[in-house]
């Protein structure tokens, strides 16, 4: 089988132990069964190092998972309807360093995109803020700083908490309405659309 560029390869580890957990069995378990010491396997679980095909495909096999559904596991980002929102509770663990102390790393957010041109933004959104519904070239990813808000998709409302973050497709009309006391702050990041791509 041969593995393609868009495959997500720091998913690999996490997937691992994730089948491994679901089987029931130790690191030292599947690190005899497959012939890699533990120490290794740790590190490729925890996305310290990238395992070469051949003890990717042992570790796949001792696990009797099927490689085909494998890759299509790490490389699923399913449909895109035009926005993706995702709750601060959803946000994935990881470790990056088993050796550091008071880390905690949380992927908030992983999907690929043809686009390679991006602006990140600080914004600051005065109570009773004002603006009609806009569209913007770019794919954009919001993150809620401090307060909520209300996000404008269409005809879509969206309540965006502080820790919330969205993704949408910034030609669908939006805007942000802060209905609080208080200033809202959040961090946008464009994906600029080429348009002779689309």
């Amino acid at each position: 089988m041969k593995l393609e560029s868009g495959y997500v390869i720091h998913r690999i580890g996490p997937k691992l132990r994730a089948y491994r957990k679901d089987k029931g069995l130790r690191l030292v378990d599947l690190s005899k069964a497959a012939g890699i010491s533990s120490a290794m396997l740790s590190k490729i679980e925890n996305g310290r190092i990238i395992p070469t095909i051949p003890t990717l495909f042992q570790l796949i096999s001792v696990l009797g998972v099927e490689p085909q559904d494998f890759f299509a596991e790490i490389n699923e980002q399913g449909a895109f309807s035009g926005y993706l929102l995702v709750r601060k509770e959803n946000y994935v663990p990881y470790i990056k360093e088993e050796s550091a102390v008071g880390f905690d790393y949380r992927s908030i957010f992983e999907h690929s995109l043809k686009s390679s041109d991006f602006q990140i933004s600080i914004v600051t959104l005065e109570p009773g803020n004002q603006r009609p519904l806009v569209s913007t070239a770019a794919f954009e990813f919001l993150y809620m700083i401090e307060g909520d808000i209300k996000f404008h998709l269409e005809d879509t409302i969206l309540d965006l908490r502080k820790g919330d973050s969205l993704f949408f497709d910034g030609r669908i009309r939006h805007a942000p309405f802060n209905q609080q006391k208080s200033p809202v702050h959040y961090l946008v990041i464009y994906f600029f659309i080429d348009d002779e791509e689309e």
